[in-house]
């Protein structure tokens, strides 16, 4: 079944009179959490009365602000491998206040389910998972069949047993042109034309080992090169800055906002696997994406980029979809040339009528 066809059997549903909110309890990576705003787009066109609400993190939440369809953001930071009861016991009484009917529950774990149940949130749905019997009731199975984590995430903003289209609705991340301005003006950037360089990834396999020679064949081409990331590459921003020269620049920092508007602002995105691709790609700004030992049939936008690069020497142990090289050589992004995506990313500035400052 195709979106456009699920989307006609959706709209003769007889519960698409209801008004009361929805919860969505995403994962909280932020390649994952820009996933989610697949199933805000199924909600809307399944309940159109009824508003979404997301409950995120601090580091994510600026992603919202930028989400159609998203009513508020519930911001709670629990802390990772604890219960933390008593933190769950007060985010479950701010989730009673919003008299929700239904919480979607993404994540498998035990601790994801204590607040929704906690608060008496009518319909509670999710996969099974750890130690979840009675947390839930609108149990689903058969997630390990489904191909890929948007197949998972989507497939619980559905009635259960229904047909899962392969097309779902892209995530979309709008960032009004002014901020944009603002954030460009705010930083001294100008108008030049800009290449985001992300070199960043969850665990060393996913990073490209090359994005210094990359900077300098951009920036001797005249572009101006951003680097962008959180903390843990503005070490890596400052070599690459030092060695490419005067026309790049240390974007990284702590504020996912600043990360958000700088792909926004970028005339072209070059990425690894990682959260920063998923929300170029979810702005719109043409995107190329690195892939090493990820697949990126599973794992790649759902959004259109403008190129994936991945290695073209025969490297048998790939895709292993590890966070480290278990077999110690990392070929696989290795052995990607600077030539393979330099080039892409010059086809791709061409194709969109850019060119670089003099």
């Amino acid at each position: 079944m195709n979106y456009t066809s699920l989307q006609s059997r959706l709209a003769t549903a007889a519960d698409r009179s209801l008004t009361s909110p929805v919860l969505l309890i995403p994962y909280m990576w932020i390649g994952d959490f820009v996933r989610c705003h697949t199933v805000v787009r199924v909600l809307k066109d399944r309940w159109p009365q009824r508003p979404v609400d997301v409950l995120t993190t601090t580091l994510c939440a600026p992603l919202l602000d930028y989400m159609p369809g998203v009513r508020q953001g519930i911001v709670w930071d629990l802390p990772r491998s604890q219960i933390a009861v008593a933190q769950q016991r007060a985010l479950a009484a701010k989730l009673r206040e919003q008299h929700y009917g239904d919480a979607l529950v993404m994540p498998r774990t035990f601790k994801a389910t204590i607040a929704p149940f906690l608060a008496g949130i009518p319909n509670r749905t999710g996969f099974f998972g750890e130690f979840r019997i009675g947390m839930l009731n609108d149990w689903r199975r058969g997630e390990k069949a489904l191909p890929r984590m948007v197949d998972r995430c989507a497939a619980l903003a559905l009635p259960a047993g229904i047909e899962l289209p392969m097309d779902w609705p892209a995530p979309q991340l709008v960032v009004p042109a002014t901020e944009i301005a603002a954030w460009r003006q705010a930083n001294g950037l100008g108008d030049s034309t800009a290449v985001a360089l992300a070199p960043g990834a969850v665990g060393p396999s996913k990073r490209w080992t090359s994005y210094t020679e990359a900077a300098r064949v951009l920036a001797e081409r005249g572009f101006d090169v951003w680097i962008i990331g959180g903390p843990g590459e503005t070490a890596q921003a400052t070599e690459i800055a030092a060695a490419a020269g005067q026309r790049v620049r240390d974007l990284t920092g702590t504020d996912l906002r600043n990360g958000i508007l700088a792909l926004a602002a970028a005339n072209l995105v070059i990425s690894n696997d990682s959260g920063l691709l998923h929300v170029a790609a979810a702005i719109g700004t043409p995107t190329i994406g690195i892939f090493g030992p990820t697949s990126p049939w599973h794992y790649a936008p759902l959004n259109p980029i403008a190129a994936v690069i991945e290695t073209k020497t025969d490297v048998p142990c790939r895709p292993c979809h590890k966070p480290t090289c278990r077999m110690l050589h990392h070929r696989c992004m290795r052995d990607i040339p600077v030539a393979d995506v330099t080039d892409a990313a010059f086809r791709a500035l061409q194709a969109a009528g850019l060119n670089p400052a003099h």
